[in-house]
C-alpha cells in the first residue's frame, strides 16, 4: 500500500472543456467580470458540488484556476475583449467559434486552434514540442502535479521508516502528530504511556488543563498487508470502556478491515480509525518527520500598479 491508494481522480475539466461554457455565457452580448464569468460558466457547465469543491496545494479552486486558463486562450486568440481590467466580453471571432465548434473542442483540437497563438519567434521548435505534451493543464497545475508526486515519494517514504521503526518510537510520533493538529491545547499537553501494563492504550492527550476531558490512544505498527480486524478494535472499545473514557484513536501503519470500520462507527465511543496511508498525509500536512527543503514565489501581474499610474 502506497500514499496513492487514496487518491481519487479530479471531477474537474480540463480547461478545452470550458470554451464552450465560457463562450456561451459571453454570448448574451453583456459585459461581465472574471469572477461571475466563472460562476455562470461553471453552472452552464453542470459542475458537482464536488468538483466545485477541489483545491489545488496552493489552496486555490481548481476549477476556478482551469478556467482562468480558459480565458488566458480565448483572449490571446482574440475571440474575447477585455473592455477592462477584470472584464470580459465576446466578439464576432468569439460568436463565430462557437457556429463552428458547436459541441466544443477536446484537448487535441484545442491544442492545434490554440498554440499558434502563444507561439513567439524566440520560441524554439524543441521548446514548442514539449510544451505540447503538457499544455493540458495551466502552469499551477503543473506546479501542483509536480509537488503531489514529491510528497507522494516522501509518503512512502515515511510510511516505511514508521514500519521499520521501534514501537516506542512509533507511539511517539503519533502521540506528535495529534499535537501538532492542535489537540492537547497550546501547552501540548499529552505522552506516550505504551508498555507493559498500559491497559490497552499507548497514549494519552489532555484537552484541558486539569484532565479532564482526556483522548486516548492506540498505535499499532503493522506491516503491508497485515490489516487490522474487528477484534482490535473491540479490544481497544474495551479499553477506553475500563478507563471511562469516550474518545478514542486508533492509529495504523497498515489498513483497517471493512468489519473494523463498521463496528468503531456503530459502538457508543466511536473511535476514530486512522491507517498509514491517512497517518502519512497527517505528518505531511502538519510537519511532523519532515522539513520545508524549498519554497518558491509565484508572482502575477499587479493591475492596480498599472490602473494608479
Amino acid at each position: 500500500m502506497s500514499i496513492e491508494d487514496e487518491s481519487a481522480p479530479t471531477e474537474v475539466p480540463t480547461w478545452p472543456e470550458f470554451l464552450k461554457p465560457v463562450l456561451e455565457v459571453l454570448s448574451s452580448g453583456q459585459v461581465y467580470h472574471r469572477r461571475e464569468v466563472i460562476d455562470r460558466a461553471a453552472e452552464v457547465a453542470q459542475l458537482s458540488q464536488e468538483a466545485r469543491a477541489e483545491r489545488l496545494n496552493s489552496g486555490g479552486l481548481r476549477y476556478t484556476q482551469r478556467m482562468g486558463w480558459t480565458l488566458s486562450h480565448l483572449s490571446r486568440a482574440g475571440l474575447i475583449d477585455r473592455p477592462k481590467r477584470a472584464h470580459y466580453a465576446i466578439n464576432d471571432a468569439g460568436r463565430a467559434w462557437l457556429v463552428e465548434y458547436p459541441d466544443g473542442m477536446n484537448y487535441s483540437t484545442a491544442h492545434a486552434f490554440f498554440s499558434p497563438f502563444w507561439r513567439t519567434e524566440s520560441t524554439p521548435d524543441s521548446d514548442i514540442a514539449v510544451r505540447q505534451e503538457v499544455e493540458a493543464l495551466d502552469p499551477l497545475e503543473k506546479i501542483d502535479q509536480g509537488v503531489d508526486q514529491l510528497n507522494t515519494e516522501v509518503g512512502n517514504d515515511l510510511l516505511g521508516r514508521l514500519r521499520e521503526s521501534h514501537p516506542d518510537f512509533f507511539e511517539e510520533a503519533v502521540v506528535r502528530v495529534l499535537l501538532k493538529m492542535g489537540y492537547g491545547g497550546a501547552e501540548a499537553r499529552g505522552q506516550r504511556i505504551g508498555g507493559s501494563g498500559d491497559g490497552g492504550v499507548d497514549g494519552v492527550i489532555d484537552q484541558d488543563p486539569l484532565g479532564l476531558d482526556q483522548i486516548y490512544v492506540q498505535a499499532k505498527r503493522y506491516a503491508e498487508g497485515n490489516t487490522v480486524g474487528r477484534e482490535a478494535i473491540q479490544a481497544f472499545v474495551g479499553a477506553l470502556h475500563g478507563r471511562g473514557a469516550s474518545k478514542g484513536i486508533f492509529i495504523t501503519t497498515s489498513t483497517f478491515t471493512q468489519g473494523a470500520k463498521e463496528y468503531a462507527g456503530m459502538v457508543p465511543s466511536r473511535p476514530i480509525l486512522i491507517d498509514g496511508a491517512r497517518l502519512v498525509k497527517l505528518m505531511l500536512k502538519y510537519k511532523v518527520g519532515v522539513q520545508v527543503k524549498q519554497t518558491y514565489e509565484i508572482v502575477d501581474v499587479d493591475e492596480d500598479f498599472f490602473e494608479g499610474l
